[in-house]
């Protein structure tokens, strides 16, 4: 069975808009057979350790989705495939005014998103961390049903192009 990601919005339920897109999906259902890829929680760390843009929430989460994005790259997942996030914001307003950046990389998923206030994180000058959870085709899988059913198409119309034999 092929893996299907469904993302919806159920009837009823206020949808949060951002650049004329849905900043999240409220339900991502995961059928079939897939790989589950969880991240870490991902700060805004340069490969040193260290915290870029301290005090600057836009270039906190510039640092973060590149994290994440590397990540997510080393799993074989891309941003398409991420089905749920939580992040966690020392101040929420300055998250708020970077949106754009955020649906840069994530309004093409649109997955569930849990945002949540915290007073502090792994250190004193970090101002946002991320954790993403993505579901990935098996691609070698996805190609090979679909070269199977080529196949089989291509018997088809084979035999029905054929002569039929006259006894």
């Amino acid at each position: 069975m092929a893996l299907k990601i469904e993302r919806f919005q159920p009837e009823g339920m206020n949808i949060r808009m951002s650049g004329g897109k849905p900043s999240y999906s409220h339900v991502v259902t995961v059928s079939g057979a897939g790989k589950i890829v969880y991240t870490a929680g991902q700060l805004a760390r340069d490969i040193d350790g260290n915290c870029v843009g301290k005090g600057d929430m836009r270039a906190q989460m510039e640092q973060t989705f590149q994290n994440l994005d590397r990540c997510l790259k080393a799993a074989g997942a891309t941003w398409a495939d991420v089905v749920k996030t939580n992040t966690f914001v020392t101040d929420f307003d300055e998250f708020q005014r970077c949106a754009d950046i955020r649906m840069r990389y994530l309004g093409v998923a649109t997955p569930t998103s849990t945002t949540v206030g915290v007073t502090r994180l792994a250190g004193p000058d970090f101002m946002i961390e991320i954790e993403a959870v993505a579901v990935v085709i098996p691609e070698k899988r996805v190609r090979a049903d679909a070269g199977a059913a080529a196949a089989r198409q291509a018997q088809s119309e084979d035999r029905r192009n054929r002569p039929q034999e006259v006894r």
